[in-house]
């Protein structure tokens, strides 16, 4: 049998933590110095013109557009005869309260960046409007990190800090747990006899959360074992709450058990 020297013992333990180092920054992430966009579709099953947007948001590579994409599925269309699953009244007062900021009104699908209206959604303008954003120094810091129980529950920490207490004062902090490849088969109403694949569903939104008084906001969320068995993650971001505008953005994409 080959004898192995302690150099070989060390370098395997130096790999071994290296692996294992990377492995837990899989499951935490850090904004960065630059603003990086929130994308908001306001979408709903019950809505004929809805599933393109839907499609187009799947299909985002968001490495090369450095944006944050999540779907708020509304709830105004359910009357019509489909209830769909993901529709939260929530979400529907949230896209209305974006309207009065700087939206306009509401309509869908609506894409919303950054707290405005996006109307021209294509790849190009959304690169040229990305690009500009990217542009700007981000005046917050966020942070998420997720580790996996031995009880199967998830630990979400979320962690933000401004250091301007003139905007500090007027920020909103909201978390937002999102699935990705979800299927519905809708029976009725105008998406009658279609399937609809959907990715970056809001499943659950924390917050308004203000920042304290020492211009930093630091919670824990506990997240039961059915987050583990899905294709999903967190979202981060800060909003001012005056303007609408979107401070900084953050996604994590939930670790998946071996």
């Amino acid at each position: 049998m080959m004898q192995r020297s302690p150099a070989y013992y060390f370098a395997l333990s130096l790999l071994l933590i290296n692996i294992s180092q990377a492995q837990a920054e899989g499951c935490s992430a850090q904004s960065k110095p630059y603003i990086v966009p929130l994308l908001e579709l306001y979408t709903s099953e019950g809505c004929s013109s809805c599933p393109p947007a839907d499609k187009w948001l799947s299909n985002l590579n968001t490495e090369s557009t450095k944006v944050t994409p999540l779907a708020f599925h509304v709830d105004y269309w359910n009357y019509i005869g489909w209830q769909d699953r993901f529709s939260k009244a929530e979400y529907s007062s949230r896209q209305r309260k974006l309207a009065t900021n700087a939206v306009g009104f509401v309509y869908t699908p609506q894409f919303v960046l950054n707290g405005k209206d996006f109307r021209a959604w294509n790849s190009t303008r959304l690169t040229q409007a990305t690009d500009r954003i990217h542009a700007l120094p981000a005046a917050a810091n966020l942070q998420l990190a997720a580790e996996s129980l031995s009880t199967g529950e998830i630990t979400l920490k979320a962690i933000a800090n401004i250091q301007d207490s003139a905007i500090a004062k007027r920020a909103d902090v909201f978390v937002a747990l999102y699935e990705n490849k979800l299927v519905s088969k809708v029976n009725a109403g105008e998406n009658n006899g279609s399937e609809l694949h959907h990715d970056y569903v809001v499943r659950e939104l924390f917050g308004a959360y203000p920042m304290h008084t020492l211009n930093a906001f630091n919670k824990q969320f506990n997240l039961t074992s059915a987050w583990q068995k899905r294709d999903a993650g967190a979202v981060m971001f800060v909003q001012d709450r005056q303007t609408g505008a979107v401070l900084q953005s953050l996604a994590l994409q939930f670790c998946q058990e071996e």
